[in-house]
This record gives structure tokens, C-alpha cells and sequence, in this order.
């Protein structure tokens, strides 16, 4: 299957060391492949999350309610992993609801299959550090860019980065995702093309 193809050069890319490429079928065999449907919830506030993910095609949105509000706070798109972590790894709830903007295929691990990969196989182990570090980069600029960069220069980051994402995302929730508000999106994307 196409997803398994993808899901696999995935792993390569991340842990990014050829000596483990060998355990690499072991991850791959211990997640399931699932489809999530628009609208539908991975986890959603306050439930325990089960799965950690891989997303092959679509869009999770995480979202916090904030005074009756709801708040996105990151966008997964294809070709990355996602989960609500601290309440998978700890199985306590979630402090956010992660719904799919538009269907989404998924390769899913849970709790115990995650925990036997972390403490038996290296290959996994580099994966997940990787990963971390990773996400640990985004987050930083992301925070900069808040401090540092206009919603305009916000905006146009955004779309140099992820041109498509316009067509995925409704424009209320990369407004909040921007620290915008809808207004002020509407006015910025009249004058950024």
C-alpha cells in the first residue's frame, strides 16, 4: 500500500542513520493503518488519547477551548506524527481535541506497542528523539515569530512554507493559529497575495 511506502521512508528520514534501518520493519509493523473522516476525532478534551500517529493524507487540527472559545494551537499536515503526547504517554485526559479538518489516513501505534518499540528497538528510540528535536525547533521559531514578526510577516511566512494550505484550512483557524485575529486575517490577505 501507498501508505506503508511512505510511512516507511518517513521513519528513514527521521532517524537518518543507515546501521538502523534493519528495525525499521518492526516499526512499521507494529502500527495499524486507520482513516479518521472529516470532522471526526482523534481525542477530543478531557478523554484519554490512544494512539501516537503518523498523518498520510489530511489535516489535524489541535484545539483548546479558551473562554467558551475555541483556540487552534497547531496544524499537523501529511507526512508528519502527531498526538495529544502527554495524555497518550502518561493515559491521563487530554488537555485538547484533535479533529480532522478534511479525511485523513493515519498509521497508529498504542500505548503498550509504543512502549515495547521505546524500550526494545534502537531504530524507534532514534526516531522518537529525532522527532522531539525536531518539534522542539518548531515550537522555538514559532515562538519567536510570534514575538518578533507582524501578523503580516506572520502570514506570509506561512503561505512561502505551506502554499497549499490555504485550500486545507479554513481561514478562521490559520488566524488563530497565527495569533490573528479574523478580521485582521481578512485585511492581511487582501493586501498579501
Amino acid at each position: 500500500m501507498e501508505i506503508d511506502i511512505h510511512f516507511k521512508s518517513y521513519l528513514v528520514d527521521i532517524i537518518k542513520d543507515d546501521s538502523l534501518v534493519e528495525f525499521i520493519p518492526e516499526i512499521a509493523a507494529s502500527f495499524q493503518t486507520k482513516t479518521l473522516k472529516r470532522n471526526y476525532y482523534l481525542v477530543k478534551q478531557g478523554n484519554i488519547c490512544e494512539h501516537f500517529c503518523y498523518l498520510h493524507k489530511g489535516v489535524l487540527q489541535h484545539t483548546i477551548e479558551v473562554n467558551e472559545e475555541e483556540k487552534t494551537t497547531y496544524l499537523a499536515l501529511k507526512n508528519s506524527s502527531t498526538s495529544s503526547l502527554k495524555s497518550f504517554l502518561n493515559n491521563t485526559p487530554s488537555n485538547k481535541s484533535i479533529r480532522a479538518l478534511s479525511d485523513c489516513e493515519l498509521k497508529v501505534i498504542d500505548n503498550n506497542n509504543f512502549q515495547r518499540l521505546m524500550k526494545n528497538n534502537s531504530a524507534f528510540h532514534r526516531f522518537y528523539y529525532n522527532l522531539l528535536e525536531n518539534q522542539i525547533f518548531k515550537i522555538d521559531d514559532y515562538r519567536v515569530d510570534l514575538l518578533t514578526n507582524s501578523p503580516e510577516q506572520r502570514y506570509a511566512k506561512l503561505l512561502k512554507q505551506e502554499p497549499d494550505l490555504l485550500q486545507k484550512v479554513p481561514v478562521k483557524y490559520l488566524a488563530s493559529f497565527l495569533g490573528i485575529s479574523s478580521r485582521h486575517m481578512s485585511r492581511i490577505r487582501k493586501n498579501i497575495k
